[in-house]
Formats: structure tokens, C-alpha cells, sequence
């Protein structure tokens, strides 16, 4: 057996049947320094109150997996120290040993799909490096929405990646990526791209009852929901390719490779757009949030 603990409001929640949505703890660990970080979760899990369903932070604290946090642990989580970052490799090993971890995007759907919950709402996924056909470099998030069945609402895949590669390997995989009220690629911090969105869908109902139906059918996975970051807050796509070019040369010229290679190009990204990139993100995952807890709500509505 796991130990597994919810929050006071995801059980309250769960005893009702109110529509939950899941959200990862990275953000607070490894996305920005203390106390903003506790500050933009808080903000994020009110967005989906506010929308009418119930957050659920996933994080693993001292071996035990906890189901949404109370508000002490999300400032505990906040402050910590050596907090690792965990995926599906080394979720159960942390677990095991007692360590305390911070959820990627496949390590809360894994929590997801174990507390039942349907719909999770994150900043952007993890994908296909550039430069993946030498270093083999890909996301295990790409092979959990291939297995997990969770409705994942990102703006696209990371910026940074290559997204069209990332596409490839999403339809290999046999995962919806659904552009919400638009036919192109949402693409992180920039609203559109040039690639044209595989499916688009313009109301969260929709969305839900796709989720519903691979159930029904008994389709592995769950959905990939591409919503673009409102055009107020974005940073158009042509603002941003130099950016984006210059960071990957740098890391490039420095030999930075593995793991090191997403937050070395995030923080060259905020440097040389002097914090627009961490502005934007912040509107993003707010954004998805909303949506989220949206389609959160229409699934309650389907269930029997």
C-alpha cells in the first residue's frame, strides 16, 4: 500500500463529488525563488476555487504522497531545501526511502490517476530536445499521456524543445493534442506558431466528453489540451526566436547537456527578456488553471 494523505479540502471534496483538479509542486520547488513561489501556487489553486472547483498540489513529503497541501506544507514545501525533483523513474524509490520530492508533470499524473482525479493543469510539458536524434533526449512526459488517463491543459510543450519532433512522437504515441479555440500549436509563450493543431476543440464540454469516451472505448492515456497564453501576456513568437537561439547556442558553446540543459535555458530566457518569460508563464499557468477547473466541472456532469 502507498501512503497517501489528502488535504482536508480535496477529501471534503471527494466526499461530494466536486470537481478537483491537479497540479504539480515543481513550480514551487525548482520554478522561482521563495516567498513568490508559495505566492503564484496559492494565486493558481485560488484561480481554480474561484472557478468553482477544488485544487489538489501533489507533492511526496518525508515517504508519505500527499493529495493537495494544507497551507503550512505549501510554505514548508516553499522553503525547502534538496528537494528532488521526481518523475516515474523515481517516484516510487523516493517514496520508499522517505524522501520528500516535487511532482513533475508525469509524476502528477501518476498521482492523479491514483486519487482519481481526471484533469491536471500545468504551465507546458516536457517533449523532444533539440538535438534528440544524438541525444536521445525525451520527456517522460510524452510516454505518460501515452499511458496515464489524465486530461493534461498546458500551453504546448516548452518552448524550448522542438515541438514539432514533440508532436511526432505525441501522435507515435496515439495522444490527442487538442488546441482549445484555435487551429495552431500554441506555443508556450507565444499564443500561436506555424504548426497546425491536430485536433481543436472550443468549449471545455467538449473536452470532457472526449476524456469520457476514451475511457468508454478503453483507450489508454489521457489528453494533451493545448491552451494558448492570453495574447495580453504573451511574447510574440518573433520577439522570442532570437532569445531562444542565443540560449541554446550558449548552452551549446558551454557543453551543458542532460538535465541541466531546461533550467539553464529558462533562466538565460528570463535574463534576456528581463523577466517578460517569468511573467508570462505565471499568466499561462494561470490560464490553464481556469480552464482546468472548467473541464473538472463538466466531468462531474457526465459521471453516471
Amino acid at each position: 500500500m502507498i501512503n497517501m494523505i489528502y488535504s482536508a479540502e480535496v477529501a471534503a471534496a471527494r466526499e461530494t463529488g466536486a470537481a478537483i483538479v491537479a497540479l504539480e509542486s515543481t513550480i514551487i520547488t525548482h520554478g522561482m525563488p521563495y516567498p513568490q513561489n508559495v505566492e503564484v501556487a496559492a494565486q493558481v489553486e485560488d484561480d481554480i476555487r474561484a472557478a468553482g472547483a477544488v485544487p489538489a498540489t501533489m507533492a511526496v513529503i518525508d515517504g508519505v504522497l500527499h493529495i493537495g497541501l494544507e497551507a503550512d506544507q505549501l510554505q514548508a514545501l516553499g522553503q525547502a531545501q534538496n528537494v528532488a525533483k521526481i518523475s516515474r523513474a523515481d517516484m516510487p524509490a523516493c517514496i520508499a526511502t522517505g524522501g520528500t520530492g516535487a511532482t513533475t508533470v508525469a509524476a502528477t499524473m501518476i498521482a492523479a490517476r491514483l486519487a482519481g482525479i481526471s484533469v491536471f493543469a500545468t504551465g507546458g510539458i516536457g517533449g523532444v530536445h533539440k538535438g534528440a536524434e544524438t541525444s536521445f533526449d525525451i520527456s517522460a512526459d510524452l510516454l505518460e499521456l501515452a499511458q496515464t488517463p489524465v486530461t493534461v491543459v498546458a500551453a504546448g510543450a516548452k518552448a524550448i524543445l522542438d515541438i514539432p519532433k514533440t508532436l511526432e512522437v505525441l501522435e507515435t504515441q496515439g495522444v490527442p493534442v487538442i488546441a482549445f479555440g484555435q487551429d495552431s500549436i500554441p506555443a508556450f509563450w507565444s499564443a500561436t506558431s506555424d504548426l497546425r493543431a491536430p485536433l481543436r476543440m472550443d468549449r471545455a464540454v467538449e473536452i470532457a466528453r472526449g476524456h469520457a469516451t476514451r475511457q468508454a472505448m478503453g483507450l489508454p492515456g489521457g489528453q494533451l489540451i493545448a491552451n494558448p497564453i492570453p495574447e495580453a501576456d504573451q511574447i510574440a513568437a518573433e520577439d522570442l526566436a532570437p532569445v531562444l537561439k542565443q540560449a541554446q547556442t550558449e548552452a551549446d558553446t558551454q557543453g551543458i547537456s542532460g538535465k541541466d540543459v531546461t533550467p539553464f535555458l529558462l533562466q538565460r530566457i528570463f535574463e534576456l527578456t528581463k523577466g517578460r518569460s517569468l511573467t508570462a508563464n505565471i499568466a499561462l499557468v494561470r490560464n490553464n488553471a481556469r480552464l482546468a477547473a472548467e473541464i473538472a466541472k463538466e466531468l462531474v456532469k457526465l459521471k453516471p
